[in-house]
């Protein structure tokens, strides 16, 4: 069993899930009764459980970002595409101040998606 401790093969039993209190409890349990020959053994399977829950932690958050970053672009392009056309028809028939209505709505529009609360 060290062997495979050592070569990071032996996972002390434990599934590649989240480990739950009672997991832990139990193999803190059955490491006392192996006793301080297995203790390495026992911190290599917890120190590669935390490391893969980080990874895996890590890795929502990129995706997450990765989405976040795409809705903001296509907001982006939709209210660039949106202002050109509703500018030339506000400007034609209302002027100036047609043209200043459409572009204050297109930046309340992006104000309003930059300050939304982002679910966590």
């Amino acid at each position: 069993m060290e062997a495979r401790a050592a070569s990071g093969a032996y996972k002390g039993g434990m599934s590649t899930s989240e480990l739950p209190r009672d997991d832990l409890a139990a193999s803190l349990a059955a490491r006392r009764e192996l006793g301080p020959d297995y203790d390495a053994a026992f911190a290599d399977a917890i120190a590669a459980r935390i490391e893969q829950s980080a990874a895996v932690r890590h890795s929502a958050a990129v995706a997450d970002e990765r989405a976040e970053r795409a809705v903001a672009l296509t907001v982006l392009c939709v209210t660039l595409g949106v202002s050109i056309p509703t500018s030339a028809i506000a400007a034609g028939y209302a002027g100036l101040s047609g043209l200043v209505v459409v572009w204050a709505a297109l930046v309340a529009i992006n104000v309003a998606f930059a300050l939304r609360r982002r679910p966590r």
